[in-house]
């Protein structure tokens, strides 16, 4: 179905309240996080290893779809926190696998906590049934997109 005109594309607000609202996210986050000196984007991080969704750079690249430069830097200012380490595979030490520290498992127990306090404060004006009818369209963008992570999760395959 085509929302969208060329006559009509100059009043969407679609693409705005998209990109607000994650900048929004983020800033909250980060507000929750500055006790713990970490930002919102290694929160990401932090949990997605913790939850052992992926175990490579590589791999973490594409989940979070960022590129491998700024993986790097993001990687190399958690290392210097000691709270992940990066490991060469013994069967091919071309591969980097990466694991938290115990500094980094401890926070990453805490980041659930941490991460609800700041996502109730951003949507806490919505009715259950709003919340989970904007995940539902967000997730039905995400995976009609054939986004890779949206997909993963059961029950969210692409048609």
């Amino acid at each position: 179905m085509l929302h969208f005109t060329p006559a009509t594309f100059g009043d969407c607000q679609l693409p705005m309240l998209i990109g607000r609202t994650a900048i929004l996210k983020d800033r909250t986050l980060d507000r929750h996080l500055e006790p713990y000196e970490i930002t919102s984007a290694q929160f990401k991080v932090l949990i997605i290893v913790a939850r052992g969704y992926v175990d490579t750079p590589a791999e973490l690249c594409r989940y979070l779809a960022l590129d491998s430069g700024s993986m790097t830097r993001m990687l190399d200012r958690l290392e210097q926190k000691q709270l992940i380490e990066r490991t060469r595979s013994a069967a091919d030490r071309r591969q980097v696998h990466l694991a938290l520290t115990a500094a980094g498992q401890a926070l990453a127990d805490r980041l659930p906590e941490i991460g609800a306090a700041a996502l109730n404060e951003l949507v806490s004006m919505l009715e259950p049934a709003e919340f989970n009818e904007l995940q539902r369209i967000l997730r039905k963008i995400l995976i009609h997109a054939g986004d890779s992570v949206a997909c993963s999760f059961p029950g969210n395959e692409r048609p």
